[in-house]
């Protein structure tokens, strides 16, 4: 499982024209799901992003978690975060989970995130979404599963 968490004043999700979700001050959290990933990918993704130290306390350290900071969580599912662009000119997706798995684990880490007690919108699974944010720092992470579709990452 692979995410890429943005610390964020603000964002939202439209498909179509009309708005989905959106969140105040918080995370902005793309997810990948790759295959093989399974419960243990997704609950230590869901632990590490509730509780990653990335936003400041009142001396300017980040010393706070999303929950610390009281802020909000956007999961938006994006298979595209596990191309594979090493060869060639176009990125294959063959890493990726198969739609129904991948869609299974998306919904289990943001059940997970509100278990560890983080607010949390999401996207919508396989629709073309325009994802808007105002990026507050900027601060982003990319964490990769410590176990991602049996290889160690």
């Amino acid at each position: 499982m692979k995410a890429v968490l943005q610390r964020v004043s603000r964002a939202s999700v439209s498909v179509g024209g009309q708005a989905v979700s959106a969140i105040g001050r918080g995370l902005l959290v793309l997810v990948g799901v790759a295959e093989g990933d399974g419960e243990p990918e997704a609950r230590w993704m869901a632990e590490k992003t509730a509780n990653l130290r990335i936003f400041e306390d009142d001396a300017g350290k980040m010393n706070l978690s999303v929950l610390e900071a009281g802020g909000e969580v956007l999961a938006v599912s994006q298979f595209t975060l596990l191309a594979d662009a090493r060869k060639g000119r176009r990125p294959g997706f063959s890493g990726a989970a198969a739609p129904e798995a991948a869609e299974a684990m998306y919904s289990r880490f943001a059940e997970l995130l509100k278990q560890q007690g983080c607010p949390v919108k999401q996207g919508v699974f396989q629709e073309h979404m325009q994802v808007s944010l105002v990026n507050d720092g900027p601060v982003t992470i990319v964490l990769d599963s410590p176990v991602s579709g049996g290889q160690q990452g």
